[in-house]
């Protein structure tokens, strides 16, 4: 049933006269359909181009009341109700995500991937599903929407240098990769971020930490212990590490170098300091050890490396050997007891000896933390905490000092002993567990 027609009603005062009422032949009731959510309509390429080039006039930059303007201008049939929606539209398409601004504003939706125009997955908690609901024209309409979101970022993404790794203004992730490195269609991944950092007490109530383990990060943080955050891809490696540098001192003074700025915790006193790839001509590049470097001339009471994935790996462990203590950072790797082999690796990168990292890691690092993600139910949560030891051969190797089940519950380890007396040794005791 068409929603706008409407049904006769008889004349104001004709209940006086009921005679004189119309015969109005009852409608049938047709099955009413489910509710669809609302999305903007796509606008033609004639709406877009005459709005671009009102605005490219007028110098106004594309803010809402700027495109109803010029939207009005351009097509002055339009109603009230449907110039909404053509501005809603317009906007999406010069300064949005398009197609995929609705998914990216629903608050439960935490990853969109783009594979193709038509082949779009969507990650709502429980793992990755198809979505069906939206689509782009093309290939190039892809490809469009993966330079414009680049340029938002302030990256670069042409051919010469055909992938990217940004953060938006509204702090969600982008990565997208042109052919020919993606085969067929350029790829896009979006990873949103929240708002507002969750806090440890949050991730309690998520069941990320047990309660018992809350307590015990909350020890280690006050004890300024070095730890690093390991985990694989999508474990909520970065989340986690938000929500303990939340716990730091308010007098204190936290600096962050990342290659994207994708840290925001909840603390009055972050310096975020952000990497930068070369320009067209090659030069201008800075590097994530530079940020380091300079890191540890600000005054920096923890210093933190988003992601340890390179030569800054010897950088943060000559920091942490120099008395800054509490320092931490993310590393990909799929257990704690594979995080000594890794850093090894990534100093092997950088020239520097098995031996020698080994004695720099030692002394350098207290703890890793390992977070891991439920591939069936999307659930992430804490594994384990582990304390480093030295092995006989010089070699460094970690100890399971506490290890959290599915269930929530929890067991101490070899290294339970450790972890207690490094925390003692801080004046911070640890008053549960045992042996």
């Amino acid at each position: 049933m068409n929603p706008t027609r409407k049904i006769p009603r008889p004349p104001f005062g004709a209940h006086r006269a009921p005679a004189a009422r119309p015969t109005v032949t009852p409608l049938r009731r047709r099955p009413v359909a489910a509710a669809v959510p609302i999305r903007p309509p796509v606008p033609s390429d004639a709406l877009l181009d005459a709005v671009r080039l009102r605005l490219a006039e007028s110098g106004a930059p594309p803010s809402a009341p700027e495109v109803a303007a010029a939207v009005r201008a351009t097509s002055p049939s339009l109603d009230g109700d449907s110039v909404l929606d053509a501005v809603r539209a317009v906007r999406s398409e010069l300064v949005g995500a398009g197609p995929l601004e609705e998914l990216l504003r629903a608050p439960e939706v935490t990853d969109v991937l783009v594979n193709g125009p038509e082949e779009i997955w969507v990650d709502r908690g429980a793992g990755l599903r198809r979505e069906t609901s939206v689509r782009f024209p093309d290939p190039e309409a892809v490809r469009h929407l993966a330079h414009r979101l680049a340029t938002v970022a302030g990256r670069r993404l042409d051919d010469a240098r055909p992938w990217v790794d940004g953060r938006l203004p509204d702090g969600t992730r982008l990565h997208a990769v042109l052919p020919p490195i993606a085969a067929g269609c350029t790829h896009i991944s979006l990873r949103i971020s929240r708002p507002q950092p969750f806090t440890l007490a949050e991730l309690v109530e998520a069941r990320a930490v047990p309660r018992a383990g809350a307590e015990l990060l909350r020890a280690i943080v006050r004890a300024r212990l070095s730890y690093l955050v390991s985990g694989g891809t999508g474990a909520g490696k970065t989340t986690f590490l938000a929500a303990l540098l939340g716990l730091v001192g308010r007098g204190e003074r936290i600096v962050i170098a990342e290659d994207s700025a994708e840290l925001r915790p909840d603390h009055p006193h972050v310096v975020r300091l952000q990497s930068r790839p070369p320009n067209q001509e090659g030069a201008g590049e800075l590097t994530l050890r530079d940020l380091v470097r300079q890191a540890l001339r600000m005054r920096p009471d923890r210093v933190v490396v988003g992601e340890v994935r390179g030569a800054e790996v010897l950088d943060l462990l000559a920091a942490l050997n120099t008395g800054h203590e509490g320092g931490c950072g993310t590393v990909h790797a799929n257990a704690a007891a594979d995080v000594p082999a890794r850093l090894e690796a990534l100093g092997s990168m950088a020239g520097m000896g098995r031996l020698a990292l080994h004695s720099q890691l030692q002394s350098a690092l207290d703890l890793v933390v390992h977070l891991v993600r439920d591939p069936r139910t999307g659930r992430r949560r804490v594994a384990e905490v582990h304390t480093l030891d030295r092995s006989t051969g010089g070699i460094t190797v970690t100890s399971p000092a506490v290890t959290f089940g599915s269930d929530d519950s929890v067991a101490c380890g070899p290294g339970w002993d450790r972890l207690l007396r490094l925390c003692n040794a801080r004046g911070v005791p640890i008053t549960w567990g045992s042996r």
